[in-house]
């Protein structure tokens, strides 16, 4: 590995300045002066500012020979006409149909380049070298297959969703019965997010979050790439089950650190619980094992249902808005069952 030094020892706060100059000095390695080592896949809808201030970070960050190639998926906010002006010599697609997660991902690695492929959400902050970093732990652990890194949010925070545990009946019964977010940090009742471990060491995981997912692109080929039944969430937990069903031992390091702001509106909450939960049931009926899928799905079921009756017990006893709207938002998703327990087929 090189000689970095300590991630956890850089302050993430005010650094957009700093990344603005270090790109406007970088010198860009998707310029086709050198043969790409990674082919890095940036799939935007509506983040305008946030593409833009990612696809700095990647060019003041990188030293690694190395092509950034954005698929726009018909944003409206002018995305593709900001990067292309920003960016006139990076590889961009705009899209006229948004093409969903999955399928946009396809799209763009189909044009890769490079030996690995790195996909990084466009609302992620690159620091500290760190695709370099995780390129670096790429070469010494390749036994793993896929690799990640640690996310953390704009104050420094851990942002935990950088890898997740399978999902088994006891982790789903967990959920519906409330008890992995009563006890988060125990390992025990909240296996999926691993308890309280902070990501600060390297383990094995089960699964890679899409947000900031390295494969080597002849691995990707193999696997087929996403499963593009998956319109939103699920695509890397079952391409993760997948590799590892081919010997893929997926593993996360705290030394490649990127910012992932993650944050939804409250009007939109519904929604992306039904498209969640949508993709659960999906990945139950393919991964569980046989005996136990019937099972895993009423589990699941008894989740939504769950929040439904705790947040109205307590928007009718503290008066608060805050429950008042997750009841709200919660009995719009049991509402919709019918369609998230088909799941994506």
């Amino acid at each position: 590995m090189r000689d970095h030094p300590d991630p956890f020892d850089v302050p993430v706060r005010d650094r957009s300045a700093r990344i603005a100059r270090r790109a406007d000095s970088a010198t860009s390695a998707s310029d086709g002066s050198q043969e790409p080592i990674v082919s890095i896949v940036v799939v935007s809808y509506n983040t305008r500012e946030m593409t833009l201030d990612c696809l700095r970070s990647v060019a003041a960050e990188t030293r690694t020979p190395h092509e950034v190639l954005v698929w726009d998926n018909a944003s409206t906010d002018g995305s593709a006409k900001a990067i292309a002006q920003a960016f006139p010599d990076l590889a961009l697609t705009a899209c006229p149909e948004n093409l969903g997660f999955a399928k946009a991902n396809n799209h763009a690695a189909r044009a890769a380049r490079g030996r690995y492929i790195l996909l990084l959400n466009p609302d992620t902050v690159v620091l500290d070298r760190a695709i370099d970093r995780l390129l670096d732990f790429a070469r010494t652990r390749p036994e793993a297959g896929i690799w990640g890194g640690r996310t953390v949010f704009a104050d420094g925070s851990l942002n935990a969703a950088s890898c997740w545990g399978r999902m088994s009946l006891w982790s789903v019964a967990c959920q519906a019965l409330g008890l992995s977010h009563a006890l988060p940090r125990s390992a025990l009742f909240n296996p999926e997010s691993y308890g309280g471990w902070q990501r600060d060491d390297e383990r094995a995981v089960d699964v890679v979050s899409g947000c900031f997912f390295l494969i080597e692109a002849e691995t990707w080929r193999a696997l087929g790439g996403f499963d593009e039944t998956f319109t939103m969430y699920g695509e890397e937990y079952d391409l993760c089950m997948r590799a590892r069903a081919t010997g893929a031992a997926p593993r996360i390091t705290p030394d490649a650190r990127i910012v992932h702001h993650v944050g939804a509106s409250s009007k939109a909450r519904a929604q992306k619980l039904v498209m969640l939960l949508r993709a659960k049931t999906t990945l139950i009926r393919r991964h569980f094992p046989r005996g136990q899928r019937r099972a895993g799905v009423l589990a699941l079921t008894c989740w939504p249902l769950s929040r439904v009756a705790v947040s109205l017990c307590l928007a009718r006893l503290t008066s608060s808005p805050r429950w008042r709207e997750r009841h709200a938002a919660w009995s719009d998703v049991w509402r919709q069952r019918a369609t998230w327990r088909a799941g994506y087929g």
